[in-house]
């Protein structure tokens, strides 16, 4: 019992400091749980098993993150998308359905590289005065980037994906391999909440009737960079470039390599190919440090706290008293509870706090009723992942809303209802093919 108190406090202390933004997650992370396992009596030699056991497990794709959004942000600076999203906001034109359309398209390929600030910053500059012009409200556009970038973050270099396949202790490719049928379904579903918000837009709302006072050269020059970006730009090499990611995804969907080392390959050739000299090679490498660090960092920073919750018999002492207050009937589907409840969860409770304290003690609980851990993942995962930019929790929430000059309220009173039941559309797929059983 003592174990199962100090377990609970432990993971209280976690998420509520990082609710209340006291300290960064890296710190609580390291502290926090080695504090707590020499509270519970455990020795020097014992709590530096569970560290060395909690790290192995997350090595890997903390390796794998910060050679992944190098790779992108790479591609992203030489200008692979810049074509992409420039053809498609033409081919828009003013018809709202396929403006909405190319929306979800433009979100889904900008995060390939599973960064949401990327993502928003590609997206949102490029269509809002297309939207001005043709009087979409931008709460459209908010909710169908958000939408695409949710489906698109169960790709195996997801943030999301990353920690669960940590607490999973399992191969993050093996993962998404089996999330892809999810994945391919969520991305149909998209494209079909954009077709059916767009109509209501020009039903309702008056989307279509052209403002005149947004010019077409205003649109045409939506991605006019400042010179030091232009400079990075290697539009002789977009289609070099485009093969490379191909190959890069389709050699990581054989998985006969490592997938880190797939995007360690990846990154050695984008950078001799599209910057030779080594000093930009060198301003490249320091461009993305810190996007790709930061997560890495707090992966392995969780791996001890992960390691001091599972190797020292700290969760399944947390469900000893949990299986006495949830009533079988319900815990016994707790998986499909969890499901449903991912998304409004996933608003509320930062990302490290989900899959770190929550997810695990979900998993714990739901074995002692025949649930096996990777139900429980696959369905938490769903929903956590719709509702990254319609959590508060989310910094690139507050940039798209910024870009836009919208209120976090409206926002929210657009999109949260419609990315719920896109979770749910997910979560009964995932039930039907047997991903998620009953």
């Amino acid at each position: 019992m003592y174990l199962a108190v100090v377990g609970f406090i432990m993971l209280f202390l976690v998420i509520f400091l990082l609710f209340k933004e006291k300290s960064i997650p890296m710190i609580l992370f390291i502290t926090i749980p080695v504090i707590a396992a020499f509270i519970a009596g455990f020795s020097i030699e014992e709590v530096d098993g569970f560290i060395k056991d909690g790290i192995k497990t997350v090595s890997n794709m903390a390796i794998l993150f910060i050679f992944s959004v190098t790779f992108f942000g790479i591609m992203s600076d030489a200008g692979m998308f810049d074509i992409l999203v420039n053809k498609l906001v033409k081919k828009a034109g003013k018809n709202v359905i396929l403006i909405a359309v190319i929306t979800a398209i433009i979100a889904i390929f900008s995060h390939l590289d599973g960064a949401t600030v990327t993502t928003v910053l590609v997206t949102i500059p490029a269509l809002l005065p297309l939207y001005k012009k043709m009087n979409i409200r931008p709460q459209l556009l908010l909710l169908i980037t958000g939408c695409g970038m949710g489906v698109m973050n169960l790709l195996p270099w997801g943030g999301p994906v990353v920690r669960a396949a940590a607490v999973l202790n399992m191969d993050v490719n093996v993962l998404w391999h089996l999330l892809i049928p999810i994945q391919i379904i969520g991305l149909i579903a998209t494209i079909g909440l954009a077709i059916v918000m767009a109509i209501r837009e020009v039903k309702y709302y008056g989307a279509g009737q052209v403002n005149d006072s947004i010019l077409d050269s205003d649109i045409d020059n939506i991605n006019e960079a400042d010179n030091n970006v232009e400079n990075l730009k290697r539009p002789k090499l977009v289609l070099f470039n485009l093969l490379l990611t191909f190959a890069v995804l389709v050699v990581l969907l054989f998985n006969k390599f490592p997938n880190y080392f797939v995007f360690m390959f990846g990154c050695s050739i984008a950078l001799l190919v599209n910057y030779p000299n080594i000093k930009e090679q060198k301003a490249r490498i320091k461009a993305h440090a810190s996007a790709a660090l930061d997560v890495s960092a707090v992966m392995l920073a969780a791996g001890i706290l992960v390691g001091v919750l599972g190797k020292s018999g700290m969760l399944e002492a947390m469900t000893i008293p949990l299986l006495k207050i949830i009533p079988s009937f319900i815990a016994k589907y707790l998986q499909i509870v969890m499901g449903i409840l991912a998304l409004p969860l996933g608003t509320i409770i930062g990302t490290d706090s989900y899959f770190y304290g929550i997810m695990p003690l979900a998993m714990e609980v739901g074995q002692n009723y025949s649930i096996e851990p990777l139900n429980m993942a696959i369905a938490m995962l769903i929903g956590k992942n719709i509702s990254l930019l319609v959590s508060p929790m989310v910094p690139a929430t507050f940039l798209a809303i910024g870009l836009t000059n919208t209120e976090l309220k409206d926002h929210l009173k657009y999109s949260l209802i419609p990315l719920w039941i896109l979770s749910l559309i997910m979560l009964i797929f995932a039930i039907v093919i047997g991903m998620v059983k009953l």
